[in-house]
């Protein structure tokens, strides 16, 4: 790790008014920077900030700085939340990471984190090695042939599945974006990750209200049960009255180079009876435009099998 200076700004007009790499609970940060991965000169522990706070009258509200375990335990937050958060990490890293620094997390890549190997996001022009490389883990939905890294976020996925927003502020003042577009697909420029501009801090995590979301759920497919990230991963919210679904909520994780929704998935089960045969028809759309490696092209498949089961865990239980 190189020497840097470490500030401690107590408001949000000091921190983002000062020029550094934002710090919280550091589950992500202090990692990179140990591998030199990142080597920012100026660090911003923000935890003095007030942005804390969860609110649950109308909607969802979140504070940048609350923990992801206070979250996911907290009454009122909507089981597909509060269970990719639960799957997310082990319990002591759950306690200290922030939602913010969650959702900022970067990639798990190996190459990414391997300051000897070439990776277009930490070197823009040097190459994505992943392509003909180690590449099971890799995306295959939303890929350039720049990069095919996942998003390594979980809660990521369930917050884009309820059109979560961000209110983001800066000494212009703040502005709030939908987290599905907050994400930037790599095309050519994998090294722009997010609608992040400089000096700007999420403040807040916006989920506006759907009361049938109380019907969701978060599925994940890991290589072991114990914290691991996605191979796969679903969010899904569905309102069923009688024997048809009346809408729909669809977005997958682990397949991806961000969190992927799934419209068209969304829209052929809106009308569709709660059968299997149904199910199995509206995923089958999951994978549309797929573009495996030599190793991932299982992850099509799976994809499907995840939306099913998600379905399937949500309609079964309803009628048990």
């Amino acid at each position: 790790m190189r020497p840097f200076e470490l500030l401690a700004p107590e408001t949000v007009e000091d921190a983002v008014g000062s020029s550094g790499t934002f710090l919280a609970g550091g589950t992500t940060l202090v990692d990179l920077m140990k591998l030199n991965v990142l080597t920012p000169q100026q660090v911003l522990d923000i935890n003095a900030v007030p942005l804390r706070g969860i609110d649950t009258v109308d909607g969802l509200r979140f504070g940048a700085l609350e923990r992801m375990a206070d979250i996911a335990g907290h009454p009122g937050v909507y089981p597909a939340i509060s269970r990719a958060l639960l799957l997310s990490a082990s319990q002591q890293i759950r306690n200290m990471a922030s939602i913010g620094g969650n959702l900022m997390q970067r990639t798990r890549c190996s190459y990414f984190r391997d300051v000897a190997m070439p990776c277009n996001r930490r070197v823009p022009g040097s190459g994505c090695p992943a392509i003909s490389g180690a590449n099971r883990m890799h995306a295959v939905l939303g890929t350039s042939d720049s990069c095919v890294a996942t998003h390594a976020s979980d809660v990521a996925v369930a917050l884009v599945a309820l059109d979560a927003r961000l209110r983001l502020v800066s000494e212009a003042g703040s502005r709030t974006v939908e987290l599905g577009s907050f994400y930037r697909l790599p095309g050519d420029t994998p090294e722009v990750e997010n609608d992040l501009r400089p000096g700007e801090l999420i403040a807040e995590v916006v989920v506006p209200r759907l009361d049938w979301a109380s019907n969701s759920t978060y599925v994940k497919v890991r290589d072991r049960q114990s914290y691991e990230f996605a191979l796969c991963s679903a969010a899904v919210a569905l309102r069923v009255e009688g024997s048809r679904v009346v809408d729909a909520r669809v977005a997958a994780g682990g397949v991806a180079t961000v969190p992927w929704r799934l419209p068209a998935v969304e829209e052929a089960l809106r009308g569709a009876p709660a059968t299997v045969a149904a199910f199995e028809e509206a995923a089958a759309l999951a994978a549309e435009g797929a573009r495996p490696l030599a190793a991932n092209g299982f992850k099509t498949s799976l994809l499907r099998r995840t939306i099913v089961r998600a379905l399937l865990e949500l309609t079964e239980g309803s009628r048990a």
